[in-house]
């Protein structure tokens, strides 16, 4: 595989391509090796979080640089969707991570109120993550820190497209694990062209599957995993809205938070604010805001010493599209205020950068407001009403993460509750990602969930275990009429029928005549 920066277009190295007999040689690595992980302690495994964190943060320097030059990001982009993230998923697996995955005791019934019951969280044992490029460093280490900690090895699968930094990212988790004294064999990595993939995702010592990316290739993935019935958490984007509600009280900090949203990552984020919803009130005053400020929004390198807002897209394929679909709305109506082309850099002419874009007057039946276009491009579409902006967002096949701004607490929670997605947040942007809420969407945009608690217990075997509360004086036995060979089938049928009565039946003296009736039928 050769790698290029998608911002200099420059040669970055070679990577080989991992074959069938790699994934292989890593399941097999992994599953050793895990089998001796499985039996450390939550302390142990806090350890070597607090080692990589430690890591981490003296290398953010480094880390951004890498993923800059990889994905073309901007180092504020890198700091805030790579470094920030990340260290924010170790430090709440440090924190919260045991109580996670700690046995659960559960409530009994009358009838077995001599047992005790449990939910155990236990190791799966080896699992994979294919994850997406756009996040090279912070998608790499996000399953590894979860699957880690609940004890099991993994093999991680990057994006072809960010091949070069990925060894490096990698080693970072393997190294902090050598130096507390475990095997860095626990944690492996694969990087192979798509056909090969299907391999790992296929593959019979795979226990569970974490896949990030489109939703074409899911359906792939899904079909593969299929064959062996390997569980699967689909992350496959989304067409995120963000409803602006007419009493904003303050339309500037809120278009700073929209901004953020949109043209971070120079628009693939894959929780990134695709569509702008605004009711009548405020529409005009926030289209002129955010024209005046995207104009003003610079493109570039910032390893070459350029102010740049917004940094390079991964690769030119989609700029076509792009601009196929920004004419399109034009035709149909809407208006470009700004952008809607590729940029030709004068530096970098094989760069792949496209102008920072905003169209206004969208309407819910454009394709550019149905697509995903996972670039820097800011739609705005107006909504009659609150309960109009509601169905305008949920006019997707998407449903991953929203947002809603407003002041009147009635009207977001009813926003909230309204839309049709996995995540939201109130007067903010993807704030649920920052801590660690679980991360997921639902129709078109996937399904699981991984991220806090619920995708710590995703990566286990939930078992439930029925324990004798007072093992040594009371336990299960079988009554006479009921023990095989049964005897008196009448007689065994109306000591069922009281045992039910004894355990369900709503009024007190109905159960003290139903154990009479059992006392009378074991006599």
């Amino acid at each position: 595989m050769h790698c290029f920066s998608p911002a200099r277009g420059s040669y970055l190295g070679t990577v080989k391509a991992a074959g069938h007999a790699d994934i292989e040689e890593a399941v097999a690595r992994a599953t050793i090796t895990q089998k001796t992980w499985a039996r450390t302690t939550f302390a142990q495994r806090r350890r070597f979080l607090r080692t990589l964190l430690r890591f981490v943060l003296e290398n953010q320097r480094s880390i951004s640089d890498a993923a800059c030059l990889d994905s073309g990001k901007t180092r504020i982009d890198a700091a805030l969707g790579e470094i920030l993230v990340t260290v924010e998923k170790i430090k709440w697996t440090i924190l919260h991570g045991e109580a996670a995955l700690r046995a659960e005791r559960r409530p009994t019934n009358f009838l077995l109120a001599y047992k005790v019951n449990e939910v155990r969280w236990e190791p799966l044992g080896v699992v994979a993550a294919c994850v997406s490029w756009n996040y090279p460093f912070h998608n790499l280490l996000g399953p590894i820190i979860s699957a880690v900690f609940a004890g099991n090895g993994i093999v991680v699968k990057a994006s072809e497209a960010t091949a070069w930094s990925s060894a490096y990212f990698v080693d970072i988790a393997r190294s902090a694990l050598s130096a507390c004294g475990h095997s860095p064999e626990l944690i492996q990595s694969v990087i192979c062209w798509p056909a090969v993939a299907r391999h790992l995702t296929s593959h019979p010592g795979i226990s569970q599957l974490t896949f990030i990316g489109s939703r074409h290739v899911g359906h792939q993935v899904a079909a593969a995993a299929a064959q062996n019935l390997i569980p699967v958490c689909m992350e496959l984007g989304g067409k995120d809205a963000a409803v602006i509600l007419n009493d904003v009280p303050d339309l500037d900090r809120v278009a700073s938070i929209l901004l953020r949203g949109v043209f971070q990552s120079a628009g693939q984020n894959c929780i990134g604010i695709e569509r702008i919803v605004a009711c009548p009130g405020v529409y005009d005053p926030l289209v002129r805001i955010l024209e005046r400020r995207i104009q003003a929004l610079r493109v570039g390198s910032v390893l070459d010493g350029e102010e740049a807002d917004v940094g390079a897209m991964m690769s030119s394929r989609p700029f076509d599209r792009l601009e196929q679909l920004v004419e399109e709305a034009v035709l149909q109506g809407a208006q470009c205020l700004v952008g809607g082309r590729r940029h030709h850099h004068p530096r970098f002419p094989d760069g792949h950068y496209f102008q920072p874009t905003l169209v206004v007057g969208v309407t819910a039946d454009m394709a550019i407001a149905q697509h995903e276009t996972f670039a820097p491009i800011c739609l705005v579409m107006m909504a009659a009403n609150v309960d109009d902006a509601i169905q305008i967002a949920n006019r997707s096949a998407y449903g991953l993460g929203a947002s809603v701004f407003g002041r009147d607490g009635v009207a977001l929670a009813r926003v909230a509750a309204g839309l049709q997605a996995g995540m939201v947040s109130v007067n903010d942007f993807a704030v649920y990602y920052a801590v660690q809420l679980p991360f997921g969407g639902v129709k078109a945009s996937g399904y699981g969930r991984f991220g806090g608690q619920e995708g710590l217990r995703s990566l286990c075997n939930t078992k439930a275990v029925c324990l004798d509360r007072f093992p040594s004086l009371l336990t299960t036995s079988i009554p006479s009429p009921l023990d095989y060979p049964i005897a008196d089938p009448a007689r065994a049928w109306r000591l069922c029928v009281a045992i039910v009565e004894l355990g369900y039946a709503p009024a007190w003296m109905a159960r003290i005549r139903a154990l009479g009736r059992i006392v009378w039928s074991t006599a």
